[in-house]
């Protein structure tokens, strides 16, 4: 059974803990189903953890990403990343995952090692996200591409001003617009985003940025940020599709690098994606590097994988 309060004692003093495997993410995110981690320790500390996030359909219980939550993952203490530590903590974290149809994660960028899974039957798939060292602004403005920097950039803060706030209702229909158009249901549901804002504003953990119309008021765009010791995470981002020309999205964006910058003194801009193809183009403009993480996948049941094509 999960030691809660040994996983809640390592979140709080490990140094480069993504926010996504802290124990207040997890209790917000992990909705349908349960969270729990394996822990194991070296005498009484705890030196690494594999958080996961256990769900039931039928008589199957397999563990899968909860929404929100863009990577998990084992993690363990800096001290203890080379392959000759690696390899038996993560033994011994395997040892303790219960019995499952199914097993899908995304590893956080510290999970670089998935050996002791490849000998246990799992797979991996490489994904990519782009991440971008905050130096200083100037350095970061040189870096943008030169259509960013010198057209798209200026013609959208000619044309809109960009706001932060507590407004998550607005940030949420502006969000939605674009699946709206296309006839398809929102992604997330309101009420699960209200629970996962309230964790972090507590925290004071996110910024919730929009743009205006200078003449007309309209919104064009919006954008929601979220951060750790380290790194702001581009968590979710949206625009009115009748307004997407003005570039509004990119200026949220920029301003959104500025903020983790100057405010929050972050070292890293994390977009948090994309495999798409058009949104990773956009990324790339930004100057960001590709950062790789890892899919890491498993089936013991041969029902689960046919029932999972239907399904889908």
């Amino acid at each position: 059974m999960l030691d809660r309060d040994a996983y809640r004692r390592f979140c709080a003093t490990a140094p480069d803990l993504p926010v996504f495997l802290q124990d207040w993410y997890l209790d917000a995110v992990c909705a349908g189903g349960q969270w729990s981690a394996a822990l194991v320790r070296k005498g009484p500390a705890v030196v690494g953890v594999l958080p996961y996030f256990l769900k039931q359909k039928l008589h199957w219980r397999y563990v899968a990403m909860p929404p929100l939550c863009k990577m998990m993952g084992p993690y363990l203490l800096p001290d203890y990343r080379t392959p000759r530590r690696e390899v038996p903590l993560l033994n011994a974290l395997l040892d303790q995952l219960p019995p499952l149809a199914a097993f899908e994660q995304d590893f956080n960028y510290t999970a670089a090692n998935w050996l002791p899974f490849y000998w246990r039957g799992f797979r991996q798939t490489t994904r990519y996200s782009y991440v971008l060292p905050l130096n200083d602004l100037k350095t970061l403005r040189d870096n943008l591409a030169p259509d960013y920097r010198n057209n798209k950039l200026p013609k959208a803060a000619a044309r809109v001003k960009v706001h932060t706030g507590n407004d998550l209702e607005l940030f949420y229909r502006v969000h939605n617009r674009s699946f709206e158009r296309q006839g398809l249901p929102a992604p997330i549901p309101f009420e699960f985003l209200q629970r996962l804002d309230a964790a972090l504003a507590r925290r004071h953990a996110r910024e919730i940025f929009w743009a205006t119309d200078h003449k007309t008021g309209a919104v064009h765009a919006v954008a929601y940020l979220i951060w750790d010791k380290r790194t702001a995470y581009y968590l979710l981002a949206g625009d009115e599709p009748a307004l997407r020309q003005s570039g509004a999205g990119i200026l949220l964006a920029w301003e959104a690098i500025r903020y983790a910058k100057e405010t929050l003194n972050c070292s890293n801009f994390d977009f948090a994606g994309s495999m798409i193809k058009s949104i990773e183009r956009v990324r790339r403009q930004f100057g960001a590097e590709q950062r790789t993480y890892l899919r890491v996948q498993k089936e013991w049941s041969v029902l689960w994988k046919w029932g999972k094509r239907i399904w889908r």
